[in-house]
């Protein structure tokens, strides 16, 4: 085994925390790892990581030591994607967390035109809301709807488009709904709020050079964009939407576009990547979904 391959191997159970996890990463067993780093600490001389049942963890040798591999082996898998790229055969498995809303209304067909662009990248896609480790988790990259997330030095968020976002409700709800001719009129309504927790929350409206703040409440509140849609189909108050869905209900008349010369404050999309140097399947892979959330801004 090449000493290239033992580092590579060493960063993978460092970054996984576990000798368990990085063998299921690398696809191989649990024994064979464990002994290609117990030759390697053997080779160089030190003890690398602290071993018990319960965890592992870098040794002080271990950990100026990781600091040193993990670019090296960086560098060295950039260098070979990069004469991949230049034979124009990018390729890999490519494996993207994402939210679910956000890859079903806007993502899902440019991924499909990007498949076909490279059809030698597999994809692999979590659209699970749980937060994830980037690197100990093993993904490629993140992308996130709102403000960039906190990020240890090791990962870079990269704005990658804005959502354009406007307000909606049933017309059923305004029937009954007290009078909304301006943002602050909807103090007075129900709102669904979009959000993890809480019934409270705080829109920002704008109208040309207009800008104004509004504070919101309501019955009804959920971390999910189709949820929200959906309750406001069934009447129970205004809701905030990008997605396309909302067009099509305000074209079949289930919806209603409220306050239509105000825009709701575009929700910025990020990219959550490891660092400046990523393979040339996730450049790629980042740069198409930027080149998509522009289009359909512009086309809105």
């Amino acid at each position: 085994m090449t000493l290239l391959a033992s580092m590579e191997l060493f960063v993978a159970v460092a970054n996984a925390k576990g000798f368990r996890r990085a063998a299921e990463q690398l696809d191989m067993p649990n024994s064979t790892l464990s002994r290609r780093i117990s030759d390697l600490e053997k080779e160089i001389g030190v003890r690398l990581f602290h071993r018990s049942t319960r965890k592992v963890e870098l040794t002080e040798a271990g950990q100026a030591y990781f600091r040193r591999c993990q670019g090296i082996v960086a560098e060295a898998r950039i260098a070979h994607e990069s004469l991949m790229e230049l034979a124009e055969r990018p390729s890999g498995l490519l494996r993207v967390s994402m939210p679910v809303d956000l890859a079903i209304s806007y993502l899902a067909p440019a991924i499909q035109r990007f498949g076909e662009l490279y059809p030698q990248i597999d994809f692999e896609m979590d659209l699970t809301p749980r937060r994830i480790d980037l690197v100990a988790d093993g993904f490629d990259c993140a992308i996130r709807i709102g403000a960039p997330p906190p990020t240890p030095s090791t990962l870079i968020a990269r704005q990658i488009g804005l959502l354009p976002r406007y307000l909606f409700a049933a017309p059923q709800y305004l029937r009954d709904a007290p009078p909304l001719e301006h943002p602050q009129d909807l103090a007075h309504h129900q709102c669904v709020i979009q959000a993890a927790s809480g019934k409270q929350s705080r829109w920002t409206l704008t109208s040309g050079k207009q800008t104004t703040t509004v504070d919101v409440s309501g019955r009804y509140c959920a971390n999910n964009v189709s949820m929200c849609r959906t309750l406001a189909t069934l009447g129970v108050g205004i809701a905030i939407s990008a997605g396309p869905e909302m067009r099509d209900d305000a074209l079949r008349g289930t919806l209603r576009r409220v306050l239509p010369d105000w825009d709701v404050s575009p929700a910025p999309v990020h990219a959550i990547i490891e660092s400046r140097l990523i393979p040339s399947r996730v450049r790629l892979f980042i740069d198409f979904m930027q080149t998509t959330l522009k289009d359909y801004a512009a086309h809105r």
